[in-house]
């Protein structure tokens, strides 16, 4: 990589870190391009040169902080060989993230209130629907057919749960809640 380059990639790091910070701090209504400007110390022509505004800089902080949670998540299932144990430990392992400031602030409070649902959904499904897809086709608790609507179940009823604890919920009692539905789900026999 060429000098220009590589300092124009340093400069969106370094923009990036400080922008995230802020957001999870103040979160977006809160957080002024200007606070933005006098932090990094960048002009404002500088800063538009890598981010057409501040709801482009958040969408760039919240797929980095999106990003950041798929491999936790994929750390957390590492080595796991049977397909409902990575299940319920991925889904867990996304519950205490949720408790995460930064992650609570950006990805859960501020994500769907900036992008809009359908924007917020997409990168959602983009992140998470995938990986919940792939590890209940590997559990083989639901039939085919009904894998990808399942799947949406899934998704749904886990943002909520985290949605519920973002907000100021019971962090140990969602855990145990959603703990509890995999387990029934996985094992509706009791197993």
């Amino acid at each position: 990589m060429n000098l220009k380059a590589e300092r124009g990639a340093a400069t969106r790091d370094k923009v990036l870190a400080i922008a995230t910070r802020l957001f999870a701090e103040r979160g977006y209504d809160d957080t002024s391009i200007e606070t933005v400007l006098q932090e990094t110390g960048l002009s404002r022509g500088a800063l538009y040169h890598h981010y057409a505004g501040k709801d482009a800089l958040f969408e760039a902080v919240l797929e980095a902080t999106e990003s950041a949670v798929q491999v936790k998540i994929i750390e957390a299932v590492n080595g796991i060989t049977d397909p409902a144990a990575a299940l319920r430990a991925g889904v867990l392992a996304w519950i205490r993230l949720a408790g995460d400031p930064v992650i609570k602030q950006i990805v859960l409070i501020d994500a769907p209130a900036v992008l809009g649902w359908e924007r917020w959904r997409a990168m959602e499904e983009r992140y998470s629907f995938g990986m919940l897809k792939a590890a209940l086709k590997g559990t083989e608790a639901v039939p085919a057919e009904f894998l990808d609507l399942h799947a949406h179940m899934l998704l749904a009823a886990i943002n909520e749960s985290v949605l519920l604890v973002a907000r100021g919920g019971d962090h140990a009692a969602a855990e145990a809640a959603v703990e509890e539905f995999l387990r029934r789900l996985l094992h509706p026999t009791g197993g």
